[in-house]
């Protein structure tokens, strides 16, 4: 029996996406969804909820998918850092896979960078670069930010070691600090690069997304996976048996 999901952002550019690969995969969207809406009137009749809307809408969806016992899908991005740990909370009363990036390929670069920060120590600074197109509002992106999260994990620091692009004076780089460059222009669909520079040796771990259709296929990916889960926030190495 085919998977039903209700496709919440459905009218956006991720939600034309998902709703393109979702016949290849065997999956139904039974229902689609956006904003002005009746989320609630929708959800009974799906197993999984997809969702790629916007932040502000997530508590209002994770309430509804609590209170209704249904898995969730989160790609929505750009939740502020205090605001997001609650969220967080809520959604573990139900199977929800959430994460700023489902390719395949992104997941491994993640797996890649925490074992380069765990090997390379503070001998080696660390950098992280990201570009997107032109339209998209959050920053950085949700991608950069998780790889953000592995690196400070794995080097034991706090988010004060984030460094937001530099001007001016700035004086000798510590080695406790991380870089963050986010770099807007044209249709880039995402580029990720983590960048560890020694002396005299720099290693770039980089992943490049050319089409929209991979994040697709793996937030489906995703859904097949959550709807037999037990509650709990997973993401997409728990899907990928990486984790």
């Amino acid at each position: 029996m085919a998977l039903k999901i209700l496709l919440n952002g459905a009218r956006g550019k991720m939600g034309h996406a998902v709703a393109a690969a979702a016949p290849a995969m065997g999956i139904t969207v039974a229902a689609s969804t956006d904003v002005g809406d009746d989320l609630r009137a929708a959800i009974p009749s799906v197993d999984v909820i997809v969702d790629f809307s916007s932040y502000q809408a997530t508590r209002a969806l994770l309430d509804a998918a609590v209170s209704l016992g249904k898995p969730v899908v989160i790609g929505t991005t750009g939740h502020p850092p205090g605001e997001k740990a609650g969220l967080l909370k809520l959604a573990a009363g139900v199977p929800c896979v959430w994460t700023g990036n489902f390719s395949i390929g992104v997941n491994l670069l993640f797996a890649l960078t925490r074992r380069a920060s765990r090997a390379l120590g503070d001998d080696f600074d660390v950098e992280v670069v990201e570009m997107h197109h032109r339209l998209k509002k959050d920053a950085p992106s949700g991608t950069a930010e998780r790889l953000l999260e592995i690196i400070l994990e794995e080097r034991k620091l706090d988010r004060e070691a984030l460094r937001h692009g530099r001007e001016g004076i700035t004086g000798e780089r510590p080695r406790s600090e991380v870089g963050v460059h986010a770099l807007r222009g044209g249709d880039v669909i995402g580029d990720h690069t983590v960048i560890f520079a020694g002396v005299g040796e720099r290693l770039e771990l980089t992943h490049r997304a050319g089409d929209r259709a991979v994040f697709a296929r793996g937030a489906l990916r995703a859904a097949q996976w959550v709807a037999t889960r037990k509650p709990g926030v997973y993401d997409m190495q728990d899907v990928l048996g990486l984790a």
